[in-house]
């Protein structure tokens, strides 16, 4: 019985690997696509972007560098006005160099599905390169493609050598992966509002 209730328990983390198979590169194996979309992680109260974060948005940085993408949506939390994930990376990003007009806010990405689902249905995304630490990426390229993006995913590892945070955002992506799933065939809906054209926009408004 002890088998039976870890192989289910596990179940869901393994769906994520296997729609991921495929769909995971490198910066410089990765395909074009018109759009990166970075997930939110975490900012300090000065409203920089934590370490994590940072290095998710410089990995966007590099696609768009290499031509590998025409914008960027940044999607993250604001649910208090004091806490504002979407600003602080769109303004990191701005201050390295990225155009203003090719960073596109995503205010209500309060977990991967949220921001997936909405990059969808509030933004128009339909094929996507997906930035996240490279524990997570699997997790945002199975739901994203779940929800209707042609997704793939750029991991960052240059965090890695925190092997403490590193070792413990694996065994969170074991114990998120249940939620997603769940997410995925209740299809919950989360915040949604009416769909925008500033990522339009922002990828008819030139080339990089």
């Amino acid at each position: 019985m002890l088998g039976i209730a870890a192989a289910l328990a596990l179940a869901p983390y393994a769906w994520v690997r296997v729609a991921a198979v495929g769909h995971i590169y490198t910066v410089s194996q990765a395909p074009s696509a018109p759009v990166a979309i970075v997930f939110g992680a975490g900012i300090y109260p000065d409203g920089t972007p934590m370490l994590f974060l940072t290095a998710r948005l410089d990995v966007a940085r590099e696609l768009y560098a290499a031509g590998k993408v025409r914008a960027i949506l940044v999607s993250g939390d604001n649910s208090t006005a004091d806490y504002d994930e979407p600003t602080a990376m769109q303004t990191y990003l701005v201050e390295h160099g990225i155009p203003a007009d090719k960073v596109v806010r995503d205010f209500a990405g309060r977990d991967t599905y949220d921001s997936c689902v909405r990059a969808r249905r509030i933004f128009g995304v339909e094929r996507a390169l997906v930035v996240s630490q490279g524990y997570h990426v699997p997790r945002a390229v199975a739901i994203c493609r779940a929800v209707g993006i042609d997704a793939d995913g750029v991991g960052d590892w240059t965090t890695q050598h925190l092997w403490g945070l590193s070792r413990g955002g694996s065994l969170r992506e074991v114990a998120a992966s249940p939620k997603a799933v769940f997410d995925l065939i209740t299809g919950r809906e989360p915040i949604l509002g009416a769909p925008e054209d500033s990522l339009q926009r922002s990828l008819n408004s030139g080339s990089p």
